[in-house]
């Protein structure tokens, strides 16, 4: 695979390698995403807006430049914005590997960060790691808000030598500016394809996830990649997954975020609620999946999280045929590069229920939902 370095979000020669339940691979152009989908499908997109979440600033007790990315929050409620996780870096800027970068000046809860408009205090280091902190910073919300927009840009890496601008990481349906790096997967929507979906009878529903960021440029802290990842599911979208499951529709999750908010709706008993929530912990092997039968992504290498999540899909012999097509016919890879489908080698489509099955299925769903 060859890294994407220009930032367009629906090139017109973009590719799309899929991989079907018993492992058949086909390449398809992107713009043919549609013969990928079925009558019936339940397609379910993250709505979030990338923030500018790289401040550059000085670490006040040394006077030294740092960059702080952030990359956690506990929930998405405006007021919780005061309290970030964040990652440090040390001189450099997004042209620099990330994996090249100088560390950052040592700091120590209660260090004073000053970042453009605005101060924020250390507050402590996360899994005692020196590069990552929890940091809180003063002011009231919309003070905050207010600093990260005119003072932020967005997570940048060196495969892309211009900079972004921030509407370069908006996906089409981008709502509330809650995500720290683009959801990406999402940059193959457009209004046409959401159009040609209700023409052919698939549906469409959206929730909003936080996406984290891809790379730290420290292997021990990519190895605890994706953090803890908060999000929100609507009632109208956890009763669109309901109804698909009774129906025995297929859900097809468009992008890595979209799949760990499911999943970690349904942990406990299986059923897919609306409301708030914090996705924690890895999606991969070992994960039995309870709700999301394909994946629409981008391309992603080995070891990286992304790529550990379709290993809940789809069996390592597949994986390694799947790398070797992305190899030989070039696949670009990053954000801004092509595209994957994988359906859950296990799905069950559209299994037989008799109506009156249907119904006490439907009833006995709801009752969980509600109890």
């Amino acid at each position: 695979m060859i890294a994407a370095a220009v930032p367009r979000q629906r090139a017109p020669d973009a590719k799309l390698l899929t991989v079907d339940g018993r492992g058949r691979l086909h390449h398809l152009p992107r713009r043919q995403a549609m013969d990928v989908l079925q009558p019936g499908d339940l397609v379910i997109a993250n709505d979030a807006a990338t923030m500018p979440a790289s401040l550059v600033g000085r670490h006040v007790v040394s006077g030294r430049r740092i960059e702080v990315r952030l990359a956690g929050r506990d929930s998405l409620d405006v007021a919780a914005v005061r309290s970030f996780v964040a990652v440090l870096f040390g001189l450099g800027d997004f042209r620099m590997r990330t994996e090249d970068r100088p560390p950052p000046p040592a700091v120590a809860p209660g260090d004073r960060l000053a970042l453009g408009p605005l101060l924020a205090t250390v507050i402590e280091r996360v899994h005692n790691h020196p590069r990552l902190v929890r940091l809180e910073f003063d002011g009231q919300p919309a003070a905050i808000w207010e600093g990260i927009a005119r003072h932020g840009r967005p997570v940048q890496y060196s495969h892309v030598p211009q900079p972004l601008a921030l509407w370069d990481t908006w996906t089409p349906i981008a709502g509330p500016p809650v995500a720290f790096e683009p959801p990406s997967a999402g940059f193959v929507l457009d209004w046409h394809l959401l159009a040609e979906m209700r023409s052919k009878g698939v549906h469409f529903a959206t929730l909003t996830h936080a996406a984290g960021l891809s790379s730290t440029g420290d292997e021990s802290l990519d190895q605890r990649l994706p953090f803890d990842e908060p999000y929100r599911i609507p009632e109208r979208t956890a009763a669109a997954v309901r109804d698909a499951r009774l129906d025995g529709r297929r859900i097809v999750a468009i992008g890595t975020t979209v799949v760990r908010a499911l999943e970690h709706a349904a942990a406990r008993d299986g059923f897919v609620r609306a409301g708030d929530g914090l996705a924690t912990g890895r999606i991969g092997p070992s994960t039995e999946l309870r709700v999301v039968d394909a994946i629409l992504s981008g391309t992603h290498e080995r070891g990286s999280s992304h790529f550990e999540l379709l290993r809940a899909f789809i069996d390592d012999e597949t994986l390694a045929r799947m790398e070797g097509e992305l190899e030989t016919y070039a696949y670009r890879t990053h954000e801004f590069g092509d595209s994957i489908f994988v359906e859950r080698s296990s799905v069950e489509r559209y299994s037989p229920i008799t109506a009156s099955a249907r119904r006490t299925r439907r009833h006995e769903e709801h009752e969980a939902v509600v109890c």
